[in-house]
Order: C-alpha cells, then structure tokens, then sequence
C-alpha cells in the first residue's frame, strides 16, 4: 500500500510501518532525552531531535527510503522509527530501530517490523546489503541483527570516527 504522500506503508500482523509526521516528533524527542538513547548516540536536545527527524523527512524525497515510524495496528500513536536510513554522513544505508518505550520491549516488535522495512528496502531498491552499526555493549541490538540473519563484518566502514562499533551486515533475502 502508498500513502498519499508517496511513502509505502506496510502492514504486519501487529504493527503498521508509515512515513513520519511531525506529529510524531514530541515521542521522538522524549526517548531520544533519555538515557535509554544513550547506546544510540543520545541523549539529544529536543532541537537536536528535530533536526535529525527532519533529515529522515528530506531522506525519503532524496533517496526514496528512510525509517518508518511504527504504530500498533488499529493505532496511529508512533511507538518507534525502524528501518533503512542514509544521512549523508554514512557510507552506507543503515537497518536502525528504536522503540520508544520500554515497555514495548521484549516482545518481539522491533523484529516483526525490522524484517518487515528490510524485506521492503531489498525490494525497493538496487541495494542488496545493509550495515547496522551498534554500540559493542548493546546486546539487545546484537541479538536482533543475529536473529535478521545478519552477521558482524568487520571490514565495513563507520562513521564514528575512533569510537568502538560492532558493524552487522544484512543481506537480501536474510541470509549471506
């Protein structure tokens, strides 16, 4: 299905996957203030927030792609954004997620909707790989590109500078 705007939407058995609107911006900014951003890059200003939101905004229009915000079928409350970006400082689109409570946690949602964006990227484009570029103590990040079929590679450019990354690598169709 497409949006009105052009942006896919997707649906899954308990999630829908849409473009971003502004109105998502306040639950954005509220997890990305938190600790719980800290393995991520954050915490951020809102007005830092903002600035990134709207670069994933104009990353649709430049590259046909960027993250989905995710709700809950039945709902259009933004509970996370997940899937393929590409600001201009990587070298390489990104699988990323985030889900922006902790208790939509631990039940497998950031999976379902993670395959569903990636499934759709390989799809979508001439892109036939993806780096998710993680923090070396997020262990939770670790096990879902494990469970994507993903695997380290450590060959892969980041742009973090001298900063400790874990690269995993996706693959169309899930596997190497």
């Amino acid at each position: 299905m497409i949006a009105l705007t052009g942006i896919p939407v997707i649906d899954t058995p308990r999630l829908r996957l849409r473009g971003p609107a502004l109105r998502d911006l306040p639950a954005s900014a509220r997890f990305w203030a938190s600790d719980r951003s800290h393995m991520m890059g954050g915490p951020w200003t809102f007005e830092e927030t903002r600035v990134e939101f709207e670069d994933l905004l104009t990353q649709w229009q430049r590259h046909g792609f960027s993250l989905f915000t995710v709700t809950r079928q039945g709902s259009d409350e933004a509970i996370g954004g997940i899937g393929p970006f590409f600001p201009d400082t990587h070298p390489e689109p990104e699988l990323g997620w985030s889900l922006w409570n902790a208790a939509d946690e631990g039940q497998g949602l950031a999976h379902e909707a993670a395959i569903a964006a990636r499934d759709w990227f390989f799809a979508a484009t001439r892109y036939r790989t993806a780096v998710s570029y993680t923090h070396p103590a997020n262990t939770p990040s670790h096990r879902l590109c494990e469970r994507m079929g993903a695997v380290v590679d450590p060959a892969a450019k980041h742009p973090y500078g001298e900063k400790s990354t874990l690269i995993y690598r996706h693959f169309a169709g899930g596997k190497p």
